[in-house]
């Protein structure tokens, strides 16, 4: 057969594929524009593979190094068909490879999504040969010629953008040029990656798995998230003298992932999301914005974003009990919250860490019974809510009598542990009834209409259990828990689960496409969660951020404005002693949340940008915008230094008489000045530690 192409048009998106005479496929351009031929030779074509495919006992084609490029029978498929259709998303196409020599065919599958920017990639694989088949590594997408555009090095013109991610540390974002992160452009090819992986059941405990390619002289951006709650992997490599993107779930090289397909059997890989816009950071997480909102599970809690009060976070620290809830629930109820969660502790006395996993309530600590508690919560017009950390079972739990080492995850013959914990195998459908009736209990029982889902351990690598590797049993399992959410959603469907893992230590789009609400972390000082809150909306829409806020005893007043304008732009996350704060700090609280109700509504449709560029927590000033149609909401922090005014660039405003205001707090001593014909706000705040919301309208 002639060379023959598959090409594609959609929502933005040009896809190009080259089917050759030896039925070879290549990837030749996955992009914001179209395919420009002058940007490719010849003799580059055989680098731009569609799929990447290990298999044990096969050959590597070239020196790789740690790199999953030159894969056998990677380098071996051949074209079968495709399939060009629509699904309810969008249009779908689907490209059969098969391997000549085992029988194993593969299919990648590109699912667009109507109106974004963004499709969902991944490959299933399917064992029709003879023999065994033990699958080490497997793209999801695989795409070369990441810098094929342009005249410039690439060297000189590649900008790698990603979120560093840790306990109380999370979404430090920053920005690299890849001689800085090592690869320097030498050679045509080398053994150097640039890479990101994560192993175990925290999916984003060192970073999002996300990232942002930006070619600077093209004015282009390729931007990727994978979508899963364990372990995943990618990679960016040199090859062909052009760059490439390889994606994936977990490897058998990163991850001890690997997988036996007997005959007959099937796999898929984990699903990667793949954009490009025209346009730089900002461009490209508008477009993720939108496709994450086309993903996520319909719910009434994304679209009303009511405002959730927690008894923990620098106010009761896990010691709930009736006697300190009850003035906490009034006031919070006096503030204007909506849902009222009692955190964790509410199960038992005293030191409770080791011994969780019964659920049931303390008498100790509720001697009137929980739901007296959870009742008074309901009559003060709010919805009563509760912690659980139901992945986990304590080593000195009562509960560990109803088991046996089938409940839990395994390695070496030997229950894995983690912070006292055992880590429940969600395959196991004794473990699943234990979850169900905990659920029910809560929820018909006593009248639960929140749940925050806390996960406080790493489970490692995986378990043997029933599993070809510990990824394997890992992989498994985190499959089986998205079921399990799945089918809880499904039987309780207004029911609201924040995803929280001691804040934000599994922010992945596995996770949120279902819960409605995250936890972005756990920082107890207020000061450095600004940049923090800042940054989310770039992980994650800004109506699943949860931020918390939490006025301090012993503060002032700007103390308590810094601390409501960190949550106003995302989701109200209250806390503190609100019953103890002065009748003035408790109206600035009060005053904050009423403007909250007043603009929450435009926050769901509403796509985030930084006037002074990504947040650190190095910076003295800090901003965040949130866009609206004509309206525009920008929240300043002044967090240090010696100047008391920022300008914030506005381009997109340059020229239009604004009507511009600090809209909350209504008293302060802070100025604004609109430079109309630069398109630049300069906000003056005279004091360190200090915030304001400024509200923007197009006349």
């Amino acid at each position: 057969m002639a060379n023959s192409s598959i090409r594609l048009n959609e929502n933005g998106l040009h896809l190009l594929l080259e089917i050759t005479e030896e039925r070879d496929v290549r990837l030749l351009h996955f992009g914001a524009v179209p395919f420009d031929e002058s940007t490719v030779r010849d003799g580059q074509k055989a680098g731009f593979r569609l799929l990447e495919l290990q298999l044990s006992g096969e050959d590597r084609a070239e020196y790789h190094g740690r790199t999953h490029r030159a894969t056998y029978p990677g380098l071996r498929m051949r074209y079968e068909t495709h399939r060009d259709s629509r699904t309810e998303p969008g249009r779908k196409l689907e490209v059969e490879l098969r391997d000549p020599a085992t029988g194993l065919k593969a299919v990648q599958h590109f699912q667009f999504y109507d109106g974004v920017q963004t499709a969902r990639c991944w490959a299933t694989l399917a064992n029709e040969g003879e023999a065994e088949a033990d699958v080490e590594y497997v793209s999801s997408f695989a795409l070369t010629g990441l810098d094929k555009e342009g005249e410039r090095d690439r060297d000189e013109k590649m900008v790698l953008t990603l979120a560093h991610n840790g306990w109380q540390s999370e979404l430090q974002w920053r920005s690299y040029t890849l001689p800085e992160l090592g690869l320097s452009h030498l050679i045509d090819r080398t053994s150097k990656r640039v890479s990101c992986s994560n192993t175990g059941s925290w999916s984003a405990s060192e970073h999002l798995p996300m990232a942002v390619l930006e070619n600077r002289e093209a004015g282009t951006s390729l931007f990727w998230q994978i979508e899963h709650n364990g372990s995943w992997h990618w990679e960016i490599i040199d090859q062909v003298d052009l760059l490439t993107l390889l994606a994936s779930g977990p490897t058998e090289h990163d991850n001890h992932w690997w997988v036996r397909l007997r005959p007959g059997q099937q796999f898929a890989s984990v699903p990667v999301a793949v954009g490009a816009v025209a346009g730089g950071f900002e461009e490209a997480i508008g477009q993720l914005t939108a496709y994450r909102r086309k993903i996520r599970r319909p719910n009434a809690d994304n679209r009303e974003l009511r405002i959730i009060f927690n008894d923990y976070m620098n106010c009761l620290w896990g010691d709930p009990t009736t006697a300190k809830l009850l003035p906490l629930i009034d006031a919070a109820a006096e503030a204007g919250c909506e849902y009222f969660c009692i955190d964790a502790g509410w199960y038992a006395v005293g030191e409770w860490w080791d011994g969780v996993g019964e659920w049931l309530p303390s008498s100790e600590r509720f001697p009137e019974g929980i739901k007296y508690v959870l009742d008074y919560i309901r009559s003060k017009g709010m919805v009563p809510g509760l912690w659980l950390e139901l992945e986990v079972m304590g080593i000195n739990s009562p509960k560990l009598a109803e088991t046996d080492d089938g409940w839990f995850f395994k390695r070496h013959g030997k229950r894995v542990k983690d912070r006292s914990r055992y880590q429940l195998d969600y395959r196991n459908p004794q473990v699943i009834a234990h979850a169900n009736e905990v659920i029910r209990r809560l929820v018909e029982d006593y009248g639960v209409g929140y749940i925050k889902m806390d996960y406080n351990i790493n489970a490692g690598i995986g378990t043997e259990t029933d599993a070809d590797s510990f990824g394997d049993g890992l992989l498994r399992h985190n499959r089986a828990y998205l079921a399990w959410l799945d089918s809880i959603f499904a039987r309780y469907p207004d029911l609201v689960i924040e995803n929280c893992s001691s804040g934000g230590m599994r922010m992945d789009y596995a996770m949120l496409s279902r819960h409605s609400i995250q936890s972005t972390s756990d920082q107890e000082n207020y000061v450095n969660y600004a940049a923090i809150a800042a940054g989310s909306p770039a992980g994650l829409t800004p109506e699943q951020s949860a931020v918390w806020s939490y006025p301090l005893r012993e503060g002032d007043d700007e103390e308590v404005v810094f601390n409501m304008v960190n949550a106003l732009l995302l989701r109200v996350h209250q806390s503190g002693h609100l019953a103890e704060l002065s009748p003035r700090r408790r109206q600035l609280v009060k005053e904050a949340l009423d403007y909250y109700k007043s603009i929450r509504k435009d926050i769901p449709e509403a796509l985030p940008f930084w006037p002074l560029g990504l947040p650190t927590q190095q910076d003295d000033w800090v901003s965040l915008g949130l866009r609206a149609g004509e309206r525009a909401y920008v929240a300043v922090w002044r967090i240090g230094g010696e100047s008391a005014s920022a300008a914030l660039p506005m381009p997109r405003f340059a020229g239009r008489e604004l009507d511009v205001r600090i809209a909350y707090p209504s008293a302060h001593d802070s100025a604004l000045t609109w430079d109309k014909a630069g398109g630049v706000l300069t906000v003056t705040l005279p004091q360190a530690r200090t915030a304001r919301l400024i509200e923007i309208r197009a006349k």
